[in-house]
């Protein structure tokens, strides 16, 4: 009897995003383990120290970084269901910039505006969500559904701004406004 699945392979289908999710889960197997100084030591810093190694550092970790298994959880599965159609559309190296970009951009201006550490892939992930919007856009189009996830998505984060809580929806905000405007940049030629 032929099984038909038995001379499949796994794939390492999303490089980007596997190794993000990878990273993330070891992060997270290590706070368990030894605690919140991980987390503290990757995350983005609260305040611009040049002369801090570790504050350049957090500018490119923190989005493998979160704030307890729900937090790591509520983003991990939109990261592995975007991830590996963006990677297939933009290509592996422009991902990757946009991904770097955006994180380091987020970490920054964060740090020059709020008093509060940057932790998890929370910006990667609005990112991520703006930019599929434009997956079959064509040139010089801008898609409705582009229109109404920003309406939806960043929305809810500008009005979950007004209330206070310990989530920086700035750095959902940006990480929308990152995957709009690349996404606009992006498919303009095509």
């Amino acid at each position: 009897m032929n099984i038909p699945w038995t001379n499949w392979k796994l794939s390492f289908n999303a490089p980007i995003t596997l190794i993000i999710v990878f990273a993330s889960l070891g992060v997270m197997i290590a706070e368990t383990i030894f605690g919140n100084a991980v987390v503290s030591l990757l995350s983005a810093s609260n305040s611009l120290n040049f002369i801090n190694p570790f504050f350049y550092l957090g500018l490119l970790t923190h989005p493998i970084t979160h704030n307890g298994w729900s937090h790591f959880l509520s983003n991990v599965p939109f990261l592995l269901l975007l991830g590996p159609l963006l990677e297939e559309k933009y290509g592996f190296k422009k991902l990757l910039l946009i991904i770097l970009l955006t994180t380091i951009l987020t970490g920054i201006l964060n740090a020059l505006f709020f008093s509060t550490a940057l932790c998890g892939a929370s910006g990667i992930v609005f990112l991520f969500i703006m930019l599929s919007s434009f997956a079959n856009v064509k040139a010089k189009e801008v898609p409705l559904t582009f229109l109404l996830i920003a309406g939806l998505y960043i929305g809810q984060e500008i009005i979950n701004s007004l209330k206070p809580d310990h989530v920086s929806q700035f750095a959902h905000i940006l990480g929308g406004a990152c995957g709009s405007i690349f996404g606009f940049v992006c498919n303009r030629k095509q």
